[in-house]
């Protein structure tokens, strides 16, 4: 079937035309609301005190979100929203990664507020047309599209009864169809998810870009949370958006000079120095395969382990050398010089319904190489690739199925699961022909897929109920928290990245806080009040690049000479600086760096209580499975005997001499679980928050979000 075809079976629900509006200062002052149940589009106004209070980005996302639902409201009921906004900065094509957007919604897995970010054109389109967000509430009757022409001020929503789901293909589809021409290609951007959504909770949202060398449509993903769950349960088929005329000013800054200055600076130290720093340009995220291998934080066997012997079949060199497409320009948003947005040409699948097909796979980051590889034992890059590709294609979270794959992978080999109960996949680490049917089969929607594709919090409930596994094992060994899965570092050796990991708002994702190195290798955070004030600033810092449109990786993944002079190297205050600076000279505002952070202090404690709202955000919520601790298994410990009987001595006074792996595991085990209670209380003392985590009314006053219905959500718990 041919796309005029497709199209021609479109039938039209609504119409809406609108005044183009312009971007004063990074804002149009405007969102757009559609909702699917009554085909309603509207325009709503941008207050002052939104600017304010939550900035843009994620900070939007999460107040349309607040107003939206109630303490009741369910992933899947109609008035659950997701919004896509970007931010003040999002757009600008001076600054390296000024082109994220932020997308909210009430997530499958968590049943709580979760915020993704991505990059992609979708973004900064949406603003150019006259958007500071995208509002999406309510259910289609049928699969529909919608369609933003931001140069005509058009907006349509559409039955779209023949087009493919999975993204890959629905994206090359759908660009090809809007397109005037050839060279319109780029200024088509396109929101899709795949089949794999439609059955699981793990389902993401891909953002495209049109890659004028390779003239494909390349994906970015929006993946954590189960997104894409939600834009399948409401019949969203795909967002299309389309602008032409791109240029560097249309953010209409108060001050270009500023940002031209910032970015010219940031270009030049790029350029010189990021082949002998993370080579970035050159391979991306996956830089730091080797790395974190080599400091034995590479998660291999479900955590158990942090490195092995084969990592390097998975080096960042093989991918270099093999499969990535090197002389193209990878960025994600225009003006991108760090351009990390890796990809793998002509590669040749293997498997599933697309055999025999040269694809383009966007990849692997870390966390894909990670997560799909040496956490599962799988230590082939050609599999590594094909699994990045079918779960970008599905839809497929690939923190959370490389995560939950390897906790079904040690069940099965550890006896609660068998042949009979997966349906015949031998799911021992390192099968990849299994791991790869697991995944098929969450796109058909059969098998032990749909129970996998439930995440690992309620397989744990299940693999009990169902199977007689002993709880507290399943516990200490399913790496999932608030009921999102754990991301791709280990963290057994690092109390500052445990509570990084623990004390997030969203789950274990470390786009809050990534402090492994600063406090396990560098020893910069030695006491409780160090590890508590770096809990306290990165989250927070790291925040305010979801508020404004940001990514973070040209923040700390390139260093100016002598950082390392500077004062307080971790923080890379002369990139800090710089953002001051773009920031002022977009919006005219005169923050300094500690405004900075209290910025992000209002959103980060608005979800905090958004959290607490809907029935979680406490302490209790808090905890983290053992494993992200310490040793479980008496397997664990024996491969670092030496390393943790010298701590035993040394750290909890007791001497291992003459003590069964059994005993010494469960001093340990009392030693750290204390440690992690301890950097607690150190840091909700740091947040401002009670000993059961909940932020006071007298921190929030002082930063400025004592707005009355966050009072009202916070007020009965302190007494």
């Amino acid at each position: 079937m041919n796309f005029l075809e497709m199209k021609q079976a479109h039938k039209l629900l609504k119409e809406h035309k609108y005044a183009l509006g312009k971007v004063e200062k990074g804002y149009t002052n405007r969102s757009l609301y559609i909702n699917l149940s009554d085909n309603r589009i509207e325009s709503k106004p941008v207050t002052e005190m939104m600017k304010e209070k939550f900035i843009g980005g994620k900070g939007f996302g999460l107040w349309y979100l607040w107003n939206a639902v109630n303490e009741k409201t369910k992933w899947n009921d109609p008035e659950n929203e997701i919004i896509i906004a970007g931010g003040p900065i999002c757009g600008i094509t001076q600054y390296p990664g000024s082109g994220k957007s932020l997308v909210c919604t009430i997530s499958p897995l968590t049943g709580m507020p979760m915020d993704s970010n991505v990059g992609g054109y979708f973004g900064p389109y949406l603003k150019f047309s006259g958007w500071d967000a995208l509002e999406l509430q309510g259910k289609a009757e049928k699969d529909v599209i919608i369609f933003i022409d931001g140069n005509e001020g058009i907006i349509k929503i559409e039955e779209a009864p023949l087009e493919p789901v999975d993204g890959h293909i629905l994206s090359e589809v759908l660009t090809e169809m809007y397109a005037d021409s050839e060279e319109d290609r780029k200024n088509i951007s396109v929101v899709t998810s795949g089949t794999a959504a439609e059955h699981t909770r793990l389902g993401l949202l891909n953002f495209s870009f049109y890659d004028i060398r390779r003239q494909v449509a390349r994906l970015k993903q929006a993946g954590r949370g189960g997104i894409g769950t939600v834009f399948r349960d409401k019949k969203i088929k795909a967002l299309i958006i389309k602008y032409k005329g791109t240029k560097g000013d249309l953010n209409n800054p108060a001050n270009k000079s500023l940002i031209n200055k910032a970015g010219i600076k940031l270009h030049k130290e790029i350029c010189k120095l990021d082949n002998a720093q993370n080579r970035m340009r050159k391979i991306g995220t996956a830089n730091i395969i080797e790395v974190m291998d080599d400091y034995d934080l590479l998660p291999t066997h479900n955590y158990k382990f942090g490195s092995h012997p084969d990592t390097y079949k998975i080096a960042s060199n093989v991918f270099i050398e093999k499969y990535i497409t090197q002389g193209m320009p990878d960025g994600c948003w225009y003006g991108c010089s760090m351009s990390c947005a890796k990809a793998a040409d002509s590669f040749e699948l293997k498997t599933g319904p697309y055999k025999g097909q040269k694809v383009t796979v966007d990849g692997p980051e870390y966390e894909n190489a990670a997560g799909l590889g040496s956490n599962c034992g799988i230590f082939d890059p050609q599999v590594i690739l094909e699994l990045n590709f079918y779960c970008d294609t599905y839809a497929i979270d690939t923190i959370s199925f490389g995560t939950l794959t390897a906790f079904i992978m040690e069940c099965y080999e550890a006896g609660i699961l068998n042949k009979e109960i997966t349906g015949g996949l031998a799911l021992n680490f390192g099968n990849a022909e299994a791991a790869l049917e697991l995944l098929h089969q969450m796109s058909r929607g059969e098998g032990f897929g749909l129970i996998a594709g439930q995440g690992v919090r309620r397989m744990k409930r299940l693999f009990v109920e169902e199977y007689g596994a002993h709880p507290e094992f399943l516990n200490d060994i399913g790496m999932e928290q608030k009921g999102l899965e754990f991301s791709e570092y280990l963290p057994k050796e690092s109390l500052a990245q445990q509570g990084g990991y623990g004390l997030t708002n969203k789950g274990p994702q470390h786009d809050e806080a990534w402090l492994i190195f600063m406090d396990m290798v560098n020893n910069q955070i030695p006491t409780f009040e160090d590890k508590a004030e770096a809990l306290h600033y990165f989250p927070m810092f790291r925040t305010w690049f979801g508020l404004y449109g940001l990514c973070k990786l040209p923040w700390n993944d390139i260093t100016p000479e002598g950082n390392g002079e500077a004062n307080e190297p971790a923080k890379i205050p002369e990139h800090v600086q710089n953002y001051v600076d773009i920031c002022n000279g977009v919006t005219g505002k005169n923050i300094d760096k500690e405004e900075l952070i209290r910025e992000s202090e209002r959103v980060y404690n608005f979800q905090r209580i958004f959290n607490i709202r809907m029935g979680h955000g406490k302490r209790a919520d808090d905890a983290i499975p053992y494993r992200a601790m310490g040793p479980v298994t008496v397997e664990e410990y024996e491969s670092r005997q030496e390393r943790y009987d010298k701590q035993l001595r040394e750290s909890v006074g007791y001497d291992p001499e003459g003590k069964s792996t059994e005993e010494k595991i469960k001093a340990l085990r009392q030693y750290r679980e204390n440690q992690y209670e301890q950097l607690i209380d150190a840091v909700y003392k740091r947040r401002g928050w009670t000993l059961n985590g909940i932020p006071t009314i007298e921190y929030l006053q002082k930063i400025g979000m004592n707005l009355p219905e966050v009072i009202a959500v916070v007020k009965p718990y302190l007494g």
